[in-house]
C-alpha cells in the first residue's frame, strides 16, 4: 500500500520532551480512559447565546475524536479524491490548541473497498498521545507511530498485509493504548493474534494473545486493577476476556457473543463491577473476585438478537455509548435514544426518560463525562448538556447546541439524516468538538 508522507513544520521544533498538562485529554475518554474531567473553574449553566468560541479550524470527514496533550490538538480524517472509487487519502492533522493552526499534517493512501459504504467516510480511532509520539490508527489498520513536534513517521505497520487482519465491516477502531513501554492494539490478526503488544519505541512485536477466528469487533481495550492485579479488558464479540497486560496471558474469559460484532461501548468499571452492552449481544454484569484476577457473571440482559427480547425487559442495550455507574446505579442510553437507570446489583430497571436525546431513534447516542458529581453529555444531535442523576430521575440542568451533525445516518426519524458520533475533548477549560467539516475549540471556563 502506498504512503504518501506530507507534513508542514509551522513551528519550530523544540529538542526537549515534552511533558504531559494534568488537564489535557490525551486519549480516548481522556487520561486513563475514564471519561472523568478532574477541572475546577468551569461554568454551571451554559450563556444564552452559546459557548465562547475560541477558534474553527476546517477538517475532513471522520468519526474520531481529537486528542489535546501539550499544547497541540490531534485529529484524524479522510478524503475521497474521486467519489466513484473507493481509494481513500487518511490524514492526521496537529493543531495549536490556542489558535487552531495547522502545524502539520502527515497522509497516507488507503481503500475503503469492503466496508460499509454509507459510513465508510473517514478514520474511527482517537489518536494516542504519549510524551513526544502520538500514535494513529486508520479505518483499514494503518497504524503509525509519529513525532509530536513535526509529524515525522518513527515507525508503522499494516494489519491486513502484516498480521493477516480481516477489516471489519465498519473499520478498525481500536485505539491504541499505552502502558509502559508497550503499545496495545486491537489487531485481529493470525494466527492468535486479535490483540497484539508492541514497543512503543520501536513497533518490535512483543506479545500477540486470542484466536483470529471471530472478528475483533470495536471496543476500546482498558487496563483495571483487581484481584490485587493490573488486567487488560479486551472485549471482543465472542469473549470478555482478562489478560495479562505484559505477556498477553489470558488470566480468565466469559463467553459472550455478540450479533453482527456490533460492540462499540468501552467496559465500564467501577470496585468489583465491570459492566457491558451492546444492542445485539445484550448486557453482562460482571464481579471481580477480590483477592485473584477472576470473575462472575452478575446479571445478563437479552439482546435484540435474542428471540426473547423485548422493550420492556429490565436490561440496557447501547450501541455506541458508554454507559456509567455510579455507586449503586448504572445510567445510560440504550440503542433506541432512552436514558435509563438500573440497580447495579441486580439490574432492574428503575426509570427511563427520552428528555435527554428528544426522541427514540435506531442507534441513538450520547457521550458521558463525569465533572465531580454532574455530567457533561454530548448528545448525537450536536448538543451539549449538564446534567445530574440520581434514582428519582434525570435533572438537566443547562443545555446548548455545539456543532451540527454531518455524519451520514439512514434511519433517523425526527432529528434529521445526520448526527454527530465523535466523543470530544475536555482540556484546560475548553471542549474541542468535530464533524466532517470543521473542528472547534469552545469555552467552558467559568466566567467572572
Amino acid at each position: 500500500m502506498k504512503r504518501v508522507a506530507s507534513w508542514v513544520a509551522v513551528l519550530s521544533v523544540c529538542c526537549t520532551v515534552p511533558v504531559l498538562c494534568a488537564d489535557d485529554w490525551p486519549e480516548w475518554r481522556g487520561a486513563g480512559r475514564l471519561g472523568v474531567l478532574t477541572e475546577t473553574g468551569l461554568l454551571e449553566t451554559f450563556p444564552a447565546d452559546g459557548l465562547p468560541v475560541a477558534w474553527r479550524t476546517p477538517i475532513q470527514s471522520g468519526y474520531s475524536g481529537p486528542a489535546v496533550a501539550d499544547g497541540r490538538v490531534f485529529i484524524t480524517d479522510a478524503r475521497r479524491p474521486d467519489r466513484r472509487s473507493t481509494a481513500v487519502v487518511e490524514r492526521v492533522l496537529a493543531l495549536d490548541e490556542q489558535t487552531g493552526a495547522v502545524l502539520w499534517t502527515q497522509e497516507w493512501e488507503t481503500d475503503y473497498a469492503g466496508l460499509q459504504l454509507v459510513y465508510a467516510i473517514g478514520p474511527r480511532a482517537t489518536p494516542t498521545v504519549d510524551d513526544d509520539r502520538v500514535y494513529v490508527l486508520g479505518a483499514m489498520g494503518n497504524l503509525l507511530a509519529l513525532n509530536v513536534a513535526d509529524g515525522r513517521i518513527l515507525w508503522q505497520k499494516d494489519y491486513a498485509k502484516d498480521f493477516n487482519a480481516e477489516v471489519p465491516s465498519w473499520g478498525m477502531t481500536g485505539a491504541p493504548l499505552v502502558d509502559g513501554d508497550r503499545l496495545i492494539c486491537l489487531v485481529g490478526g493470525a494466527p492468535n493474534a486479535k490483540m497484539m503488544a508492541f514497543d512503543k519505541h520501536t513497533g518490535e512485536e512483543i506479545w500477540r494473545a486470542l484466536s483470529s477466528d471471530w472478528e475483533p469487533g470495536y471496543s476500546q481495550p482498558i487496563i483495571i486493577e483487581a484481584g490485587g492485579t493490573r488486567q487488560l479488558i479486551a472485549w471482543h464479540p465472542r469473549d470478555i476476556s482478562s489478560l495479562d497486560p505484559e505477556t498477553g496471558e489470558i488470566y480468565w474469559e466469559i463467553r459472550h457473543i455478540v450479533d453482527m460484532g456490533i460492540n462499540p461501548a468501552t467496559a465500564v468499571h467501577s470496585g468489583r463491577y465491570l459492566f457491558f452492552t451492546s444492542q445485539y449481544g445484550g448486557a453482562r454484569m460482571l464481579v471481580l473476585d477480590e483477592t485473584t484476577p477472576a470473575a462472575t457473571v452478575l446479571w445478563a440482559g437479552v439482546g435484540e438478537s435474542d428471540p426473547e427480547y423485548g422493550r420492556d425487559f429490565n436490561t440496557l442495550n447501547s450501541v455506541i455509548s458508554t454507559p456509567l455507574i455510579q455507586g449503586a446505579y448504572l445510567y445510560g442510553v440504550d440503542g433506541h435514544g432512552v436514558l435509563r437507570c438500573l440497580e447495579v446489583a441486580t439490574g432492574r430497571r428503575v426509570w427511563e426518560t427520552e428528555a435527554l436525546i428528544g426522541e427514540r431513534a435506531n442507534w441513538a447516542t450520547a457521550f458521558f463525562v463525569r465533572n465531580g458529581d454532574r455530567y457533561f453529555i454530548n448528545t448525537d444531535t450536536g448538543d451539549l448538556v449538564i446534567a445530574t442523576f440520581s434514582p428519582e430521575g434525570y435533572n438537566e440542568v443547562s443545555r446548548t447546541h455545539l456543532i451540527d451533525p454531518t455524519h451520514p445516518y439512514v434511519r433517523r426519524r425526527i432529528s434529521g439524516t445526520a448526527v454527530n458520533w465523535s466523543h470530544p475533548a475536555y482540556a484546560n477549560k475548553h471542549i474541542v468538538v468535530r464533524n466532517d467539516e470543521e473542528i472547534v475549540r469552545l469555552s467552558l471556563a467559568k466566567q467572572d
